[in-house]
Formats: structure tokens, sequence, C-alpha cells
């Protein structure tokens, strides 16, 4: 279960409180009776190695982009062509 950070916007009385999700939010501070609010911190989740991005569950088949023709190929003078 999770832990919330409150602090009261009354007295600043800060505290932590484990809840479950689908517990309500707490309203009223335990010190004073005033009213609380949410703390919110950053999240400690790193996304590391390969597998997170569009790109790398792609395979090299079918989905992939198909490479551009060689430059050999395409830049035949169009008069050796006609002969």
């Amino acid at each position: 279960m999770p832990t919330y950070a409150y602090a009261c916007k009354d007295c600043s009385h800060a505290f932590e409180t484990v809840q479950s999700f689908t517990d309500s939010s707490l309203t009223t501070c335990p010190e004073c009776h005033g009213t609380l609010r949410k703390k919110f911190n950053s999240v400690g989740v790193v996304f590391k190695g390969s597998g997170f991005y569009r790109t790398d569950s792609r395979d090299s088949k079918g989905s992939a982009v198909a490479p551009a023709a060689s430059p050999a190929a395409s830049s035949a003078p169009a008069s050796a062509a006609a002969n």
C-alpha cells in the first residue's frame, strides 16, 4: 500500500500515512482539526534498458522502414538505358 504525505494548511503539521488506493484522502488535521492538503513528491521510477521506446519493440522484418535503393542503380544515365 502506498504512503501519502499530508500537511496542515493552518498549523503546518506534516505527517505521512499508509492508505489503500481506494481510501478517501484525509481532510482534517489530527493536531488542530484544520484543513489538510496532500503533498506530492517526485516518483522514484527510472526506466532503463531496451523496450521502453516505440522503436525498441520493432523487428527488422515487416514493420521496419525499407532501406533506400542504392544510388548507383537509380543514377544510371537515361541515354545508356535507351541503347
